[in-house]
C-alpha cells in the first residue's frame, strides 16, 4: 500500500473482526451515473469473500497488516503494559466490544489482556470467553502472516511475553467448549 490509502491486488490486508483477507480483485460498476470501485478480498481463513467499495475502507477500519515495529509494542504491552478493566459487566463488554471493531491490533491485544486478568478472578461469561477466542485467533493469525511464519511459534512467543505478567496465553481447547 502507498501513502495515499490505495491498496493493489495481492496486498494483505485486515479486515476487522474477520482477520486477514488479500485483495483478490478490484473492479467497479456503474451505478446510474457514478462509477463505484471496490476491492474484493477474500479472507484467509474462511475464505469469505468481502466486497469493500473504495468509499468506505475508512469507515470499516480496513488497513495493511500490522509492521514489526507494531508487533514489537503490541508483544511488549502484553508483557508488562497496564491493563485497567471497568469494574461493570455491562460497561467492560461494551468497551472491548468497542476495541474489537476499531480493527486495531493493539485494540485487540488490549482486549485479549484485559479477559485474561479477569479470567484470574472468575471464569468467564460465554460472551468473553467468545470474544477472547476471536482476540486471540486475530493476533495470532495477524501477526503469523506479518512476520511469515507459523502461528504455532506466534502462539509461543505470546504465551512467554505474557508469563511476565503472569498471565496464561489460553489453548484454542479451553476456549471452544
Amino acid at each position: 500500500m502507498n501513502g495515499n490509502g490505495v491498496f493493489h491486488i495481492g496486498d494483505k490486508v485486515v479486515y476487522p473482526n474477520h482477520g486477514v483477507g488479500i485483495i483478490e480483485q478490484i473492479s467497479s460498476r456503474t451505478m446510474g451515473t457514478t462509477v463505484e470501485k471496490f476491492y474484493l478480498l477474500k479472507i484467509a481463513a474462511s475464505s469469505l469473500k468481502v466486497m469493500v467499495p473504495f468509499a468506505n475502507v475508512g469507515n470499516v477500519g480496513m488497513r495493511p497488516v500490522v509492521r514489526n515495529g507494531e508487533v514489537e509494542k503490541i508483544v511488549d504491552y502484553l508483557s508488562s503494559g497496564e491493563c485497567i478493566n471497568a469494574a461493570d459487566w455491562k460497561d467492560r463488554f461494551k468497551e472491548n466490544s468497542d476495541r474489537m471493531r476499531t480493527g486495531s491490533l493493539s485494540d485487540v491485544a488490549a482486549v485479549l489482556k484485559s479477559l485474561l486478568i479477569l479470567g484470574q478472578g472468575k471464569s468467564l461469561s460465554f460472551r468473553e470467553k467468545k470474544m477472547l477466542e476471536r482476540a486471540r485467533y486475530l493476533l495470532v493469525s495477524e501477526i503469523a502472516i506479518s512476520r511469515n511464519c507459523e502461528e504455532n511459534l506466534i502462539e509461543q512467543a505470546l504465551t512467554k511475553a505474557l508469563t511476565k505478567c503472569n498471565l496464561r496465553f489460553p489453548e484454542i481447547s479451553e476456549l471452544a467448549s
